[in-house]
């Protein structure tokens, strides 16, 4: 039952997924406790330092310059303001901090070399730094990993197949391609993706293959709720239901059953019980904090409220992995080459990602 496997077929993952629900939840918790303590969740705060501007046409992301949303644009953050809302993090329980920057992959320069200091700095709290920056080099990666950092999430999204009907400006292959510079170093992998776009169960199945047949699997998957948000293209996507979503937690428990799953985005869309359900199905990480990037999420002191309701406790740093070494910017072996790679830009037209920025030009000349 807890075998780690890299060969999942989808018909394999459709079968578990659709099993009976009781069925579903009974294998899935049982792994869940072979493999980890089911009274520990970890608790990690996603903190946005560079905020809006995105060039991609992301249809579910209110952060790309294309779409009409309320998101303020923010430039990169000061070292000082990340040290801050770390120890922040820190005192509200987190062991985690994890830094998502709007960007379509890393440049060498001044804002990289700042984003390695954060690392730097954030690390040396004694916490896990995880970073969400676009497509890496091999090269940016190892600078990355060079400064201490824990984990780089870069996720999938979906399948292959309906990832197409969602963004043009990137392709598939090249977060496959970052996943695999990321594995070239000593850094965990962050890889998961979203329900709830539009997308059928099969497409929910060809993502888990595609993350589940990745050797080694990611050390961590997050499975998001589509958020539907005004100006972007999916944001008349009804709330996926909990059903659906325990569902989903319980089958990546089970093809992937040493990864941590983390309950993620939409959460302030379920209820105690919902939650509790994903966590007796193997989730066993949240984000906390008011804001997942730029989408709402629960308090954190409802979080706390949650957890001894529910007998749980937050996971310690380096629990899983050992806490990396930093080296300093003046000790470092690893030199920026200023790389240029040509990440693929399919820019084939997706009919409700125009329609949204069609309707960001009219309301520019307004």
């Amino acid at each position: 039952m807890s075998e780690m496997r890299h060969n999942w077929t989808k018909e394999e993952i459709l079968d578990i997924y659709n099993k009976p629900f009781m069925d579903l939840l009974y294998e899935a918790a049982t792994i869940h406790r072979l493999h980890h303590d089911p009274n520990t969740v970890q608790v990690s705060t996603l903190l946005s330092i560079k905020t809006g501007g995105c060039s991609e046409d992301c249809g579910y992301c209110p952060q790309s310059a294309r779409y009409h949303t309320d998101v303020e644009g923010n430039d990169l953050m000061s070292i000082n303001q990340v040290k801050a809302q770390a120890l922040r993090a820190k005192s509200g329980g987190s062991s985690r901090v994890c830094m998502g920057a709007a960007w379509r992959n890393v440049k060498d320069g001044e804002e990289f070399d700042q984003v390695l200091e954060m690392v730097r700095t954030i690390n040396k709290l004694d916490m896990e730094v995880c970073c969400t920056l676009g497509m890496v080099t091999e090269n940016q990666a190892k600078r990355l990993a060079e400064a201490g950092l824990y984990a780089y999430n870069h996720n999938l999204d979906s399948s292959e197949e309906y990832y197409k009907e969602v963004i043009s400006t990137r392709g598939y292959q090249d977060r496959l391609d970052t996943i695999d510079n990321v594995r070239k170093t000593n850094v965990t992998v962050c890889s998961g993706g979203i329900i709830g776009m539009g997308e059928n169960i099969e497409d929910r199945a060809g993502m888990l293959v595609a993350l589940s047949t990745l050797n080694p699997q990611p050390e961590s998957t997050p499975i998001n709720a589509l958020v539907a948000v005004e100006g972007t293209p999916l944001e008349d996507q009804e709330p996926v239901s909990i059903w659906d979503m325990v569902r989903m937690i319980a089958t990546t428990r089970i093809v992937m059953p040493e990864t941590q799953v983390r309950l993620s985005a939409g959460r302030t869309q379920m209820t105690r019980e919902g939650q509790a359900m994903c966590f007796f199905a193997g989730a066993n990480s949240i984000f906390a904090g008011d804001k997942l990037l730029t989408t709402p999420n629960p308090d954190v002191n409802e979080d706390m409220k949650m957890f001894e309701l529910l007998g749980l406790k937050p996971q310690k740093p380096f629990t899983k992995k050992v806490q990396p070494e930093t080296v300093e910017a003046k000790d470092s072996k690893i030199e920026a080459l200023g790389e240029k790679p040509k990440w693929t830009r399919p820019e084939h037209k997706i009919e409700r990602n125009e329609a949204a920025k069609a309707l960001k030009k009219e309301a520019s000349q307004d």
